[in-house]
């Protein structure tokens, strides 16, 4: 019998795949988050298949996104990372994930890891939504209004209450799975 998934990635392997293994899993560890953090601040104004399709590409531009690599990037650097076919070639974008990284390791500083930041914003658990059509789903919420504005205030760039929320719903710290989607109760 097959497996019913959320409307949104019927019909591509990769897109399935990432469905099936990864979207909405709670995630707590700081490489993870920061991974998917800088993927949804290139997705922005994007589609997520887009960003997914090069993932492995963006893994090998920017050092399997180890954030303190990525902290200390050069000005030769970013000309390596603009001249990149395989990767979304923003200069902004490459510019915001330097900046991002440093306000990343500052939050660690902080609070000891950007899990323990981010988590909290939903009191270390996930939020249940009971979604029938993945098109009822926000586009961005208060709570991701709240997220937003806080890392801006910390230095971050690119993190709109939209690219935080699909953070959010990536991450699992949101269940956006449709309520007949297999993995629903699962994640």
């Amino acid at each position: 019998m097959e497996k019913h998934r959320c409307g949104w990635c019927v019909g591509d392997s990769l897109y399935e795949a990432y469905h099936d293994e990864e979207w909405g899993v709670p995630v707590y560890d700081d490489d993870t988050l920061f991974e998917y953090l800088i993927l949804e601040t290139f997705q922005a104004g994007l589609s997520w298949i887009t960003v997914l399709r090069k993932r492995e590409n963006f893994r090998k531009a920017f050092d399997n996104f180890n954030y303190k690599t990525i902290a200390s990037y050069n000005q030769a650097k970013i000309d390596a990372l603009l001249q990149d076919a395989g990767i979304i070639r923003n200069k902004l974008k490459i510019k915001a994930t330097i900046t991002n990284a440093q306000a990343f390791m500052k939050i660690q500083d902080e609070f000891g890891s950007f899990s323990k930041y981010i988590w909290d914003f939903v009191n270390e658990k996930p939020i249940l939504n009971k979604l029938e059509n993945y098109k009822d789903a926000p586009a961005n919420t208060p709570l991701s209004d709240t997220l937003s504005k806080d890392l801006k205030k910390r230095g971050f760039k690119f993190v709109g209450s939209t690219v935080v929320y699909a953070h959010m719903q990536a991450t699992g710290m949101v269940n956006d799975h449709e309520t007949s989607c297999f993995r629903y109760n699962e994640v």
